[in-house]
């Protein structure tokens, strides 16, 4: 089978399409035929060796994909052969095939292409549970989201609009600001184009409910200084490279909450029911994932470093089918 390998780090150009032997499959396992998958941020921070998980090389890049059951262990139930799926994992992602426990998968709905399932998993659940169990967002708050352009940011303006929330985008682009207003924004900060504290003060003048970081760096302090009085901060993410460092006086005098978001921090309860709701936002079309640039798997290069350069709108796909 073909598969993106990454047998040294560094950039993204040093990953490679090699042909490899179709994977073992293992006990408890089921053998997924990829029809898509997609780059997230971190495929790009584990090929550089700058991920908080280390990754010994070789491996094959890729942490999310959707695609067809073809093979189920004896001993393994829940999954049949030809059950479209989508999944997630550390790496693996990239290939024709890949064997994985089923406790990562889920049936995609019916209706819903790969390229799409693909898509939506780990930025559409991130954004969502966050919005939901983290940042506590109700009808009418007002919510400022940070690197607006990008999978998950793109994903919060879309859900947070959905969920009934004022949301003021906040990206590098007018063009990136543009498809944030179609997916829900009311409002949109270029970062670039002055000082975005300013800019979010004329936004907001009362101050933000919420606000969601996937980038860090030095949009994260204008954000906080954003928030009305015990407002909540959450950071998802360090997209910028950079981790921010913030004046914990600013948290004391405002009574802000700054909180981070963890898959296994939400309460089982609340994981069940937001998954829930998702996927009937996916199934009835309330949030589809904006897929800026599909790419098929020997530009698998091309599309991480589209991704590591922050020139990405929403989601970048690689196609496999």
């Amino acid at each position: 089978m073909r598969a993106a390998v990454c047998r040294s780090y560094g950039p993204p150009e040093v990953v490679r399409i090699d042909e490899l032997d179709s994977p073992m499959l293992g006990a408890g396992q089921v053998r997924v035929r990829v029809g898509a998958a997609a780059v997230n941020y971190p495929d790009v921070l584990l090929v550089a060796d700058r991920y908080q998980v280390h990754l010994p090389t070789p491996f094959v890049v890729g942490s999310e994909f959707a695609g067809v059951v073809t093979e189920v262990s004896c001993d393994t139930d829940g999954f049949a052969v030809g059950d479209r799926v989508t999944g997630t994992g550390m790496f693996g992602a990239f290939a024709e095939e890949v064997c994985v426990d089923p406790a990562g998968l889920s049936r995609i709905p019916g209706g819903v292409d790969d390229r799409t399932a693909a898509a939506f998993g780990v930025a559409h659940r991130t954004a969502y549970h966050t919005l939901r169990s983290v940042a506590r967002v109700e009808p009418g708050d007002d919510v400022i989201v940070l690197g607006a352009g990008g999978g998950v940011g793109l994903a919060a303006v879309q859900l947070g609009a959905a969920l009934g929330a004022r949301v003021t985008a906040v990206a590098s682009s007018n063009e990136k600001l543009a498809i944030a207003a179609r997916y829900g924004a009311v409002a949109g900060v270029n970062h670039r184009a002055g000082d975005l504290r300013s800019a979010l003060r004329d936004a907001l003048p009362e101050g933000a409910h919420a606000v969601i970081d996937p980038v860090g760096g030095d949009q994260s302090e204008p954000a906080l200084r954003s928030l009305r009085r015990g407002g909540r901060f959450v950071t998802v993410g360090y997209a910028s490279g950079a981790i921010p460092s913030i004046p914990l006086n600013l948290v004391l005098v405002k009574g802000i909450h700054i909180l981070g978001f963890q898959f296994q921090d939400v309460p089982a309860a609340e994981f069940v029911r937001n998954e829930a709701e998702l996927r009937e936002l996916l199934t009835t079309g309330g949030a589809t994932p904006h897929i800026g640039a599909v790419y098929p798997l020997s530009e698998v290069a091309a599309a991480l470093r589209l991704v590591a350069d922050g020139r990405a709108v929403g989601k970048v796909v690689i196609d496999l089918g």
